[in-house]
């Protein structure tokens, strides 16, 4: 089977640059707050200098602040790592479990500016699969802003991982609006190219308000 690889590609620079300028933002935020907890301190050291006595108590909690954002940078950092070595390998084996976790991280700024929770089921069945790991991520980051564009303000995707008789998988996207459930997105020339270059299917359960992706236990490497 074939896909058309210079769409793949374009939609991969895309989503490249969509989430590296989303991690961009977080580790900006991060470095605002811990500046303003520099200048309490440097206000608190001048006050010292004055002869003022240091509050023992404001000084911790300033201190602890900028601990947790330097914690939370280092998490954001760790994650950008993860996502930026996804495209070392073009076919790799990879755990559904953690590429669903780690997707689901790196859209958490997109849901929290939606107002959309995202739920993965805990724990996440873990099912390893031989894909092309940086365009499933792109695909579940496609399924993740329509099912949250579904769920609308105050929904709550869910997510979870069935393992099939076959050795593959679905990825399940619950919880979605059945009456803003437009299949658009999915028949566009994009979704359809990712989900060429994946061997994956999908299928839009209106019913139960679910989408799912069926990934199969592995693909070929031929483009």
């Amino acid at each position: 089977m074939t896909f058309p690889a210079e769409i793949v590609g374009a939609e991969g620079l895309k989503f490249f640059g969509r989430i590296s300028a989303s991690i961009s933002h977080e580790i900006r935020n991060a470095l605002a707050v811990i500046n303003e907890h520099a200048g309490l301190l440097e206000d608190m050291t001048l006050m010292a200098e004055k002869g003022m006595p240091l509050d023992a108590a404001r000084l911790k909690r300033t201190a602890g602040a900028v601990l947790k954002q330097v914690q939370r940078v280092d998490g954001i950092v760790k994650t950008m790592n993860r996502f930026a070595h996804s495209v070392d390998e073009p076919l790799k084996r990879v755990d559904l479990a953690e590429t669903l976790e780690l997707v689901v991280r790196l859209f958490g700024r997109f849901a929290a500016v939606r107002q959309v929770t995202l739920a993965p089921e805990s724990p996440l069945n873990s099912v390893a699969v031989a894909t092309r790991p940086f365009q499933l991520q792109n695909l579940i980051g496609l399924c993740l802003d329509h099912a949250m564009q579904s769920a609308g303000a105050g929904g709550t995707v869910k997510l979870s991982i069935a393992p099939l008789p076959d050795g593959g998988a679905e990825i399940r996207f619950g919880g979605l609006g059945v009456s803003a459930l437009p299949e658009t997105p999915l028949a566009g020339e994009t979704f359809q190219a990712l989900l060429g270059a994946t061997r994956t299917e999908v299928s839009l359960r209106v019913e139960s308000g679910e989408l799912a992706l069926r990934l199969p236990a592995q693909i070929g490497g031929d483009t």
